[in-house]
């Protein structure tokens, strides 16, 4: 008996159907839509002798312990050396000579895409508005006080060091030269002039990285709570940086900016995880008071996708599946799509996280060209499933990919 069914299973097995391509008439129409990126780290094109760009990320994930790369993204694998060779032949040096500061702009040309939201500390020649809208980071104004007591590791020592840096960064460019004597004055003078600063050089959005350095979960303190920390440097120090976050989210709704979450997996071998599940941002949707504020989950929260599904009926809740792309193969990929435009796809978006991860044969131009090809291929399999299983017509699929690959940010960011 157990012999005949083991070769049952076996005969079974060879009968499965191979897994499903992306239907040939749609696969066409996702390669041929000009895509806007949500989520990217370019890097400036700078000139010989002037100084290699390095404000691509307020927080440089190469500067981490050594942890476990996955596998695509580790050297010499097929994927990556395949992006390489399909960037300018392979030869970028050759192409950044001959297109200098147009270089990135090209680069966008052979990925098809548009426009690509920059997470940078400043944008800069090269990266020309509007094929490059900016979104800063705003991390740094929440720790106005010390942080040495919020050290648990090498890589927040790094971290905690480089926010400390662009804060002095903040003040210079506020024109204030020390904190400020009341947390009321501080918000003022710094964090409201330095959104404001942002608004008016064009920012579409506000960058948190607050998964690298505590958890999501975000509480709604007093402020009386929050003053007499800022005031005496005593209490709980989450206090303060929860009521400053609440205030920079009450602002950008009020100038139009969306606020972007790093959400999921991150890099380095301390990265808390758990501490980056989506659902802990549940309680700031929820909150009436910033329900004008739109918040964008970054990376499609991975490996929390599923759970984060319901998250998308928020009004004020959208996500990009950016990083999953250059991580993941097509299928895992396009399960979690599918779960999102089968409940709100109105809210989900296209985007690479084009980030240089080892240049220069694992530049943001191959992270970039590895997200695009996975992230354009596990839409048309999601695509291709629901309308296999008669959930969508074929025009309905259409409609979908041009949402997802532009019209869903061109609404969220009022673009043209």
């Amino acid at each position: 008996m157990i012999r005949s069914l083991l070769v049952c299973a076996l005969v079974l097995a060879g009968c499965e159907k191979p897994a499903a391509a992306v239907d040939p008439q749609l696969a066409s129409e996702i390669a041929g839509i000009k895509a806007i990126d949500n989520h990217a780290h370019p890097v400036r094109p700078t000139p010989a002798g002037e100084k290699v760009d390095d404000e691509y990320d307020a927080l440089p994930v190469e500067s981490l312990e050594a942890a476990s790369d996955p596998i695509r993204t580790r050297t010499g694998s097929p994927v990556l050396l395949e992006a390489h060779r399909a960037i300018f032949g392979g030869d970028k040096a050759g192409a950044q000579k001959t297109y200098g500061q147009d270089y990135a702009v090209r680069v966008l040309d052979q990925l098809n895409i548009e426009t690509m939201l920059a997470n940078r500390v400043a944008l800069g020649p090269g990266l020309p508005s509007p094929r490059f809208l900016w979104v800063p980071f705003a991390d740094a104004l929440m720790y106005p006080l010390p942080t040495d007591a919020l050290v648990h590791n090498s890589d927040q020592k790094q971290f905690f060091a480089l926010e400390a840096r662009l804060l002095k960064r903040y003040y210079a460019e506020s024109g204030v030269d020390s904190k400020p004597q009341t947390l009321d004055q501080y918000l003022d003078k710094i964090v409201r002039a330095t959104l404001e600063r942002h608004k008016q050089a064009g920012a579409v959005a506000e960058k948190f990285e607050m998964a690298y350095l505590r958890p999501l979960s975000i509480g709604n303190p007093s402020k009386s709570d929050a003053d007499a920390v800022y005031a005496t440097g005593n209490g709980d120090y989450r206090a303060l940086q929860d009521y400053i976050f609440r205030f920079i989210a009450t602002e950008c709704g009020r100038l139009g900016m969306a606020v972007h979450f790093h959400t999921g997996a991150g890099g380095g071998g301390y990265f808390d995880v758990g501490g980056s599940n989506p659902m802990l941002l549940e309680p700031l949707f929820n909150d009436p008071a910033l329900r004008k504020t739109n918040f964008v989950i970054l990376h499609g929260g991975w490996p929390f996708t599923r759970l984060e599904t319901a998250l998308l009926t928020k009004p004020n809740a959208y996500l990009d599946f950016s990083a999953q792309t250059f991580m993941n193969y097509p299928h895992d990929t396009a399960a979690a799509i599918r779960g999102w435009l089968e409940y709100v796809p109105e809210k989900v978006m296209y985007a690479t996280d084009a980030y240089p991860f080892a240049p220069p044969d694992n530049g943001w131009e191959e992270a970039g060209w590895i997200a695009n090809s996975t992230g354009r291929e596990a839409l048309g399999l999601a695509l291709t499933s629901m309308l296999r299983d008669n959930e969508i017509t074929r025009d309905r699929a259409v409609e979908l990919a041009h949402m997802v690959l532009r019209d869903n940010a061109r609404k969220l960011y009022g673009l043209k």
